[in-house]
């Protein structure tokens, strides 16, 4: 059974391997499908699927979007997608362009709690300068050993109620999911389990986002539990979504599973690629 990996990041946002080094590694994995989903980018698209071809596996070009919904900050996978598709790359530009301000609120905020000069140094690590992102400030607190690794930052700083936190507003939802499918792609709701959500407003997002167009829910991914890869499960049935499966993979130090190490999808889900 070929093994699905569509959930990833290079360093075209917060990832530190190239999309070349992306699809190698996952090839080395034994990953035959891969869908390289950058944050609001598609720039790495072309590189990866050069290199998918040289390394005998299938990519699928994605991206993943940032939105802002219910005063949360939620992401759209898109697959399959037209990269060079007007709107959705006039779209994109325009969430780095944001993305840009708010790593300044970011090191404004963590200036004034004492810790100077992240701008620069996290511009310095971004393989790409116009997606400055949190992991990127993580990255340079940890050098500078403010804290011990990326996972303890975002414990310390850079989440809601922490020094280096600035909320900031992204495109809504059906924005999103508007600009994959005109793009020619399938938007899947990624990670849920890691939204402030109860399980009221977590239906309501699911209704929401399959009215708006969006096709299926990451289901199996680490930030969800063996417990939760069910209850998604369950939940994207009853919403009439399908499923899809991620390792979200950005840094071989950093990330909780590495490409290809997601468990299969839970019985009885259809999976997103069930019509590729």
């Amino acid at each position: 059974m070929p093994r699905y990996d569509l959930h990833c990041h290079s360093t075209w946002s917060d990832g530190v391997l190239s999309p070349g080094d992306i699809v190698r590694r996952a090839a080395a994995q034994d990953v035959d499908v891969l869908a390289l989903t950058d944050h609001d980018e598609v720039g790495g698209l072309a590189e990866a699927r050069q290199a998918a071809a040289d390394a005998g596996i299938a990519l699928v070009d994605g991206v993943e979007v940032s939105v802002s919904y219910h005063e949360e900050t939620i992401h759209v996978l898109g697959f399959r997608i037209d990269g060079a598709r007007p709107a959705l790359v006039a779209a994109l530009a325009g969430i780095r362009h944001g993305r840009d301000a708010r790593a300044r609120r970011i090191s404004a905020s963590l200036e004034s709690a004492g810790i100077d000069g992240t701008y620069d140094d996290a511009r310095a690590l971004a393989g790409n300068e116009e997606l400055i992102s949190r992991a990127h400030f993580a990255r340079v607190l940890v050098s500078r050993g403010v804290v011990r690794d990326t996972h303890d930052c975002f414990k310390s700083y850079l989440v809601p109620g922490k020094p280096g936190y600035v909320p900031h507003a992204w495109p809504a939802l059906g924005e999103a999911i508007a600009w994959i499918r005109d793009a020619g792609g399938s938007a899947v709701l990624a990670h849920p389990g890691r939204y402030r959500f109860d399980a009221d407003a977590m239906r309501g997002l699911f209704a929401e986002f399959r009215d708006a167009g969006g096709e299926g829910i990451e289901v199996v991914t680490p930030a969800h539990t063996p417990k939760q890869y069910v209850e998604f499960a369950t939940l994207a049935r009853v919403h009439g979504l399908k499923g899809s499966v991620g390792s979200d993979f950005h840094a071989p130090e950093e990330s909780v599973m590495d490409l290809g190490g997601a468990p299969a999808l839970p019985e009885g889900v259809t999976p997103i690629w069930s019509d590729w």
